[in-house]
């Protein structure tokens, strides 16, 4: 995505609000979309985004939104099937590229997950998680050994990587991958493992090299070159 993008989210509650309150501080466009219009009052006085009224599951309302030409699309109100249901749409409707539901039954999220759609369940929920979803981009250091030498981060990548093997990213971007979490699990890596869409990449390296190897990862994925 490019340095201003737009964004739609489905919710004005807590989450809804605050996330929308960031990216428009971020300098993105937001439209927020629910079916009560007292929820707007969570959002701060200065916002400046678009607030829709209505039933997010209806197409004409999510035009109204914007969401044709939304680059992100974020549904967090207080329903699981509103919010996959919406989220899917998004997707496979208006070919929106980044797309993250809220759920709260989190033996249901893996089944969403195989659908292609990232979920959060809201055990693990925060503002700033969500936003790490419609706006991925860099390296985000969950951890640093003591003497600041090592760090574990999250990093975006690319899906042109998507099918290739974990140790493909490693000899290209000069890490070592940690884990990936996968349908809402962690998994350990093998050097068989293959970068399945919706994979969260988490690496290990020197603190200098994080940025170097997001820089490599999360742009597209140079074409070998052909043998003679």
């Amino acid at each position: 995505m490019g340095s201003t993008v737009h964004v739609v989210i489905l919710g004005c509650g807590r989450v809804g609000a605050t996330l929308a309150d960031s990216l428009e501080r971020l300098g993105h466009s937001v439209s927020i979309i629910d079916q009560d219009a007292h929820a707007f009052r969570r959002l701060p006085p200065d916002f400046r985004g678009h607030k829709v009224h209505g039933f997010g599951l209806h197409r004409s309302v999510l035009e109204e939104s914007g969401i044709q030409h939304a680059s992100a699309f974020a549904a967090v109100s207080n329903g699981d099937n509103s919010n996959i249901i919406s989220a899917r749409l998004a997707r496979e409707v208006f070919g929106v590229e980044n797309v993250v539901a809220r759920i709260y039954d989190i033996r249901r999220a893996e089944i969403y997950q195989r659908l292609g759609i990232p979920t959060v369940a809201t055990v693990k929920w925060t503002a700033d998680q969500i936003l790490r979803r419609v706006l991925p981009s860099g390296a985000q250091t969950l951890w640093r050994d003591p003497t600041g030498t090592m760090a574990l981060s999250e990093v975006h990548v690319d899906p042109s990587w998507i099918g290739h093997r974990l140790t493909d990213l490693e000899e290209a971007a000069g890490v070592r991958i940690a884990f990936v979490t996968r349908f809402g699990a962690g998994v350990l890596p093998t050097p068989e493992t293959v970068l399945q869409e919706g994979d969260l990449v988490y690496v290990m390296a020197p603190e200098g090299r994080l940025e170097r190897a997001a820089d490599i990862l999360g742009r597209p994925r140079e074409p070998e070159r052909e043998r003679a």
